[in-house]
Formats: C-alpha cells, sequence, structure tokens
C-alpha cells in the first residue's frame, strides 16, 4: 500500500493558496504559473482595476474562470463562479476588469506573439 501511495503522490502537483510568485505579465496584468507541460499550462492572472488583456488568438483551446471580481470580455461581464471556453485559432475579444479580478486558466502557454 505504501508502495502505492508513493507513486501516486509523485503524479499529483500542489501550489498552496500564498505561495508562488506573482510576475508582471502586461501592463496592471500579474500572472502566477501553477503547472505547465507539453505547452499547455494551468495559471492565474491578476488584473488591477481598469486592466486590459488586448485581443489575442488561442494556439490551443483555452478554459477560464472567474475567481473573485468581474472580468469583460467583449460584451460579457462574468462574476465569480463563471466559465469561458474558446477553441483553437479562435479571435478573443479585448479582456478587462473594472474592479480588478483573479481568473484561473488552462491553455496554451501565452506568448506576444498571440496578442492582435
Amino acid at each position: 500500500m505504501q508502495n502505492i501511495a508513493a507513486d501516486s503522490a509523485s503524479h499529483h502537483t500542489f501550489v498552496p493558496a500564498g505561495q508562488g510568485p506573482w510576475r508582471n505579465f502586461l501592463p496592471g496584468i500579474q500572472r502566477k504559473v501553477l503547472q505547465e507541460q507539453a505547452g499547455v499550462m494551468s495559471y492565474l492572472l491578476k488584473f488591477a482595476p481598469g486592466a486590459v488583456l488586448p485581443a489575442h488568438r488561442h494556439p490551443v483551446d483555452e478554459e477560464c474562470v472567474v475567481l473573485e471580481g468581474t472580468l469583460r470580455i467583449g460584451d460579457h461581464l462574468l462574476p465569480p463562479g463563471s466559465f469561458h471556453a474558446v477553441r483553437k485559432d479562435v479571435l478573443d475579444c479585448d479582456s478587462s476588469s473594472d474592479e480588478g479580478c483573479v481568473i484561473y486558466l488552462r491553455g496554451a502557454s501565452p506568448r506576444s506573439e498571440q496578442l492582435v
């Protein structure tokens, strides 16, 4: 039983809420990487009030969950708990937050060449 538990533990990633660095990503937006594997990243973005993530394309499908605050994507307002998915190669509108927000994303590792 110990061998099974030890083997299983090597396949889990844990990032407690207060750990891991927030790094500047774009003006007014910070990123905290939770995990990255084979070009797919799980990460958090923290928007300062008024911050804008410009329109961009996704090289793979991306999923987003709003954790805190309200995120605006185009004409859609997403309060905490809201989910948004965008498919590969689709142009995603500007994303912004009037009050600031924290979102969880899983998708391609963001790169500047994806911005429009």
